[in-house]
């Protein structure tokens, strides 16, 4: 503004000048032109949860991480679990390019096939670090498998989030498939669960998340399949007497982004997105394991209900189930996610066995050191043994 008063000064003089007046002239000055102020950004994200989820957290960290490497040029705003309505309604709406970002869990399936991958049971390690590492691993993260089953949906994946173990609730004790026969469980809207749950011989039902409260509660539903933290979030466990660790999946979700969005970025706004994605697999495991310890606390705490531990022999009898949906998936998703399939299997055997080498390299190590530590006490007790001998020669 001031660059414009200025010039309307000088304007006016020479007007007046040109008219003959008989005031003197006037030479005028301006401040140099002031810098625009910068003009802030905003990327929306859409989320599957709560306030407080591990999904708020991750996009909560991501926004402070993008507004940080951007010097305050992008903000993140982020719209929470029915803010934009439901699943379906976020993944329309990322993919329509409503919303930039969002996240993409069990019922993503619908709109990208190849996701229901995460869905398999018995696929990942036991160790759940192993896991997020293995998963944002970019030799699996950006397989063209992967980005490509997503970017023909108008979509672009940017990270793999494990948020806990996917543990069963019921209101019996339930350690072999014998045991699951006939108990009415809730899975989401998703072939692959629903045949995984029928090869336990359990008897799989879809329901609303909404009313699977009052499901259980009215013995509508007979069992849930949750991480911890939703168990506890949603009151789930006070109307259930078991919580049953299985270990056979974790709940995962994707982060992605909508493909014309992504592609139009600049190449340094990639750069910000990829270094936040990065920094947040080791920041995102540390939040949720905390999360689902402090969730199941409060259940234990709160409650009667019984936790119950699957031993290794129990989970193989059910891991043995779920083998032949691996089949189911293939046909389902055909060659592209039958690839990809292979490939995080073939990752996490490696991983598994590089866990099981650096065990045993540590197992060795110890040993060696106990042997090193016995030989200089036994040096040391024949030393003072000596000594003492050559004393009562004295």
């Amino acid at each position: 503004m001031k660059w414009r008063n200025g010039c309307i000064g000088l304007a006016a003089a020479v007007m007046l000048a040109a008219c003959g007046s008989d005031e003197p002239e006037v030479t005028t000055t301006t401040d140099p032109a002031e810098p625009e102020a910068m003009e802030t950004v905003t990327w929306g994200f859409a989320i599957e949860e709560i306030e407080g989820s591990v999904q708020y957290e991750y996009a909560a960290h991501f926004a402070e991480l993008v507004n940080q490497k951007t010097d305050g040029e992008v903000d993140v705003r982020i719209y929470t679990y029915g803010q934009l309505g439901g699943l379906t309604d976020i993944y329309d709406q990322v993919q329509s390019g409503a919303v930039d970002f969002a996240f993409g869990s069990g019922f993503l399936g619908g709109t990208v096939p190849e996701s229901q991958l995460f869905s398999l049971n018995f696929v990942l390690t036991d160790d759940e670090w192993t896991n997020a590492q293995v998963l944002n691993d970019p030799a699996f993260r950006k397989h063209p498998d992967l980005l490509d089953s997503f970017r023909e949906r108008d979509l672009h994946p940017l990270a793999v989030v494990p948020e806990g173990w996917q543990v069963w609730s019921a209101n019996q004790e339930i350690r072999t498939p014998e045991e699951f026969a006939g108990v009415a469980i809730r899975t989401m809207d998703n072939r692959l669960l629903r045949e995984t749950y029928q090869a336990y011989g359990a008897d799989p039902t879809t329901m609303e998340y909404g009313e699977l409260f009052s499901g259980m509660q009215l013995g509508q539903i007979d069992g849930n399949i949750q991480p911890v933290f939703a168990h506890q979030e949603m009151d789930f466990y006070q109307v259930q007497d078991y919580l049953i660790f299985a270990n056979q999946a974790q709940f995962i979700a994707t982060f992605m982004a909508n493909k014309d969005f992504y592609d139009g970025l600049s190449d340094e706004h990639k750069t910000v997105i990829e270094e936040a994605v990065e920094a947040l697999v080791p920041y995102i495991h540390a939040v949720q394991t905390e999360l689902n310890n402090e969730r199941l606390d409060i259940i234990t705490e709160n409650s009667d209900i019984e936790l119950v531990y699957l031993t290794a022999e129990e989970r193989e009898a059910f891991r043995e189930r779920s083998l032949p949906v691996r089949d189911t998936f293939a046909e389902m998703v055909g060659e592209r996610g039958t690839r990809l399939m292979q490939v995080l299997l073939d990752m996490v055997d490696e991983a598994q066995e590089s866990t099981s080498d650096n065990v045993e390299s540590a197992a060795e190590d110890a040993m060696d050191e106990a042997e090193d530590a016995a030989e200089a006490a036994a040096d040391e007790a024949e030393s003072l043994a000596d000594d003492a001998a050559e004393t009562m020669t004295e």
